[in-house]
């Protein structure tokens, strides 16, 4: 991923949250046939605030784990997407003008930790748990015990150690304020292209820009700027 100064992000608690909300990613390896990719769902250990370790947990299909030759104390790169979307250059009220993709991404690279029968066990548990929260009739492992059990055996439970990462939230920062105002709209009501996650994600980072600007500018011009 390109590093542009511009839309880049270092708060390690930003990129966590991005993690929590989007635990849907792409875990890529590099391995002697070449490079190996798997979609896999992705839990944050611990809470997003916290400061120790920055550590995930996740789980692959036994013949997955095998096509990435996983092994404890390897290396992977996983992906994670957050809110993304097209922008249209008709939202702008401007010309010249071209299209664009807004979106936020994290790129961890991590140590692999390969874990036990009855660990992978708590990861699955812990997964079904993250979503099924929020149906109104929940379904936990506990419920299919006898079949959670077969099934974990065939699953391979991983925790990935965070060893670095790059965040970008490239979010129409290079368009002036009123312009970034009119995208957020359109995310918000286009008929085609509304991203309402993308459109928050743009208006939390104009006020962002705008206290960041008025904390520069100081109290003086705050108080006249009333």
């Amino acid at each position: 991923m390109i590093h542009t100064p511009e839309y880049a992000f270092t708060d390690e608690t930003r990129a966590r949250q991005v993690v929590a909300d989007q635990p849907w990613a792409l875990l890529v390896s590099t391995t002697s046939r070449g490079p190996v990719a798997s979609h896999v769902p992705v839990l944050l250990e611990g809470r997003v605030e916290d400061a120790g370790p920055f550590t995930l947990v996740t789980h692959l299909g036994r013949p997955d784990d095998r096509l990435h030759e996983l092994a404890d104390g390897g290396d992977v790169l996983l992906v994670v997407e957050g809110p993304h979307g097209y922008v249209s250059p008709g939202w702008y009220g401007l010309r010249p003008a071209v299209p664009t993709w807004d979106y936020v991404a994290v790129h961890l690279w991590a140590r692999v930790e390969l874990l036990d029968a009855a660990t992978t066990l708590g990861v699955l548990s812990d997964t079904v748990d993250r979503f099924e929260d929020a149906m109104p009739s929940p379904v936990r492992m506990d419920d299919v015990a006898a079949y959670a059990h077969r099934i974990a055996h065939g699953t391979c439970g991983l925790r990935l150690h965070v060893q670095r990462w790059q965040g970008k939230a490239k979010l129409s920062q290079d368009k002036p304020d009123e312009v970034r105002e009119r995208v957020v709209d359109a995310l918000r009501t286009d008929p085609v292209y509304a991203r309402p996650a993308l459109a928050d994600a743009v208006q939390a980072e104009l006020h962002r820009d705008r206290a960041s600007r008025a904390l520069i500018a100081g109290p003086d011009a705050t108080a006249e700027n009333r």
